[in-house]
Parts: C-alpha cells; sequence; structure tokens
C-alpha cells in the first residue's frame, strides 16, 4: 500500500564524486517493497512543490530499511545530499510496478543511475546472474554486485573493461540468458529491445522519464505504447503507474 510517511534517515554517503547512497527507516514501506519500484522524497523547501521520484536500490525488510543510490543533478537532490544520519525526510510509496522474478539464467544489463535499483534484482533472482553495468568514467555499486554473479564493464572514456557501451560489451563477452531485466537510458534500452528481439529472449525494461506526481494522475511521464489501452483507447502508458517496468514488448522506443 502506497503511503506518505516522514522516514528517519539511518546513514548518507558518497559514493561517487556525485552519487550518493542514503538508506532510510521507512517500516511498513520497506516490507511492501520489491525490486524495481521507487519512492518519491519531498524537498523540504516550499518552493521546490515537486517530488524527486528515486529509484530503490536495496531492501531490507525485517529492519524496515529502505536504500536509494541517487545522482546529484540540481537543487533537490543536492539538498538531499546535505541530510544526515538522524534528519528526517518526507517520503511516498513504494511507487510502480516492480520486475517480475522468473527462473533460469538472468542478464541484467544497465547503464549509469540505472544500475542501482538493479541491485536488489540481482540478490531477488533465484537462477544465475550476469550484470553488465555501463558508466561514463566513474564507477560505482560494481564490487556489490560481485558477489552476485558475473559481473562486464563497460566504460565510455576506456578507463575500465570494455571501451564503449554495454551492447559492446556484449559483443565481446556473449552471454547465454533466459530472460533480460534492464534499466538505464533512453537509447541504451532501445539497443537492450533489438537485442532481446534478436536473440530471441524475453526482456523486461524500466523506463527513466520524468514524473511530476508520481501516481498516474497527472499523465506527466506518459510513454508510447504498442497497443491500445482498453480504457482510454490511446497507444499511451504511464511510466510511474503502468510501470516503471514493462515488458520490451509493450513499449515503443523509436
Amino acid at each position: 500500500m502506497t503511503r506518505k510517511i516522514s522516514a528517519e534517515i539511518v546513514s548518507q554517503e558518497r559514493i561517487a564524486s556525485d552519487v550518493c547512497s542514503m538508506w532510510l527507516q521507512t517500516g511498513d514501506m520497506a516490507r511492501e517493497a520489491k525490486a524495481g519500484q521507487f519512492i518519491n522524497i519531498f524537498s523540504a523547501d516550499r518552493s521546490r512543490l515537486l517530488p524527486r521520484p528515486i529509484s530503490i536500490c536495496r531492501i531490507d525488510p525485517e529492519k524496515g530499511l529502505l536504500r536509494v543510490v541517487y545522482r546529484i543533478v540540481g537543487a533537490g537532490t543536492e539538498e538531499f545530499s546535505r541530510l544526515q544520519a538522524g534528519d528526517s525526510i518526507q517520503v511516498m510509496g513504494p511507487l510502480g510496478n516492480g520486475y517480475p522474478i522468473e527462473e533460469g539464467r538472468a542478464l541484467l544489463i544497465a547503464g549509469g543511475i540505472g544500475i542501482p535499483p538493479m541491485l536488489q534484482l540481482a540478490h531477488s533472482l533465484p537462477g544465475p546472474v550476469t550484470a553488465v553495468l555501463g558508466y561514463r568514467s566513474e564507477r560505482f555499486l560494481e564490487e556489490e554486485f560481485a558477489p552476485l554473479g558475473d559481473v562486464l564493464i563497460a566504460a565510455e572514456d576506456g578507463s575500465c573493461g570494455t571501451k564503449g557501451t554495454v551492447m559492446d560489451a556484449l559483443q565481446e563477452h556473449p552471454v547465454q540468458a533466459d530472460v533480460i531485466y534492464s534499466c538505464g537510458p533512453a537509447p541504451m534500452l532501445r539497443a537492450v529491445k533489438d537485442y532481446a528481439r534478436d536473440k530471441g529472449i524475453k526482456a523486461w525494461l524500466s523506463l527513466e522519464e520524468r514524473m511530476a506526481c508520481g501516481v498516474g494522475a497527472c499523465l506527466g511521464c506518459v510513454c508510447k505504447s504498442t497497443a491500445v489501452d482498453d480504457h482510454t483507447r490511446v497507444h499511451n502508458k504511464r511510466v510511474c503507474k503502468d510501470g516503471p517496468v514493462f515488458e520490451a514488448g509493450e513499449v515503443d522506443l523509436s
């Protein structure tokens, strides 16, 4: 059940020059959350009316904790980055639909700030996991994936792993998989969708879109659907409410 609460910050640290990791005490929210969902975090500044949607990175249901890993990109996330253990912040969640947990060999493909939500997924999957992680240059969370399966790295600047994109890494190191899960920027998701289609593998994609309300009311995060909605009769899906996770064939990324 979605709820809005005042969550206490348990810890916060910078894990890259512009990336922070924050653990929040959220009680029942954590016990109901699933890999692939997100939470809305609200600014204490009343001039910033819209919350910031941030993917859930880790879930500790026994302790009632949620972890978010986010990039500092504006005034709102800069405000969050200054908070310390013991501070409180307004949070709403869990929001959206998470990743379906399927049997078999899983291939996780993620880029940039699309990497954090894949960490909880890697912990949740029952079968063998291979994670392909793409960075521009500076890496984060890589060491937390290592105990969970095989890890391939791609860096645009060539500082580590394969020089180039996640798809370049897969071309260099082919992976056998029964299902693909992915999160990242739209060009990467388009490439993953094409790759999955060519290989005949089911793929689940988590879309990164600007969101406003987070609950499907404002229609600010609509994406194109490949099928007509039974109720609205249009080719649209709400990323926050119908997603953010979609089966690759459901969405038109062109």
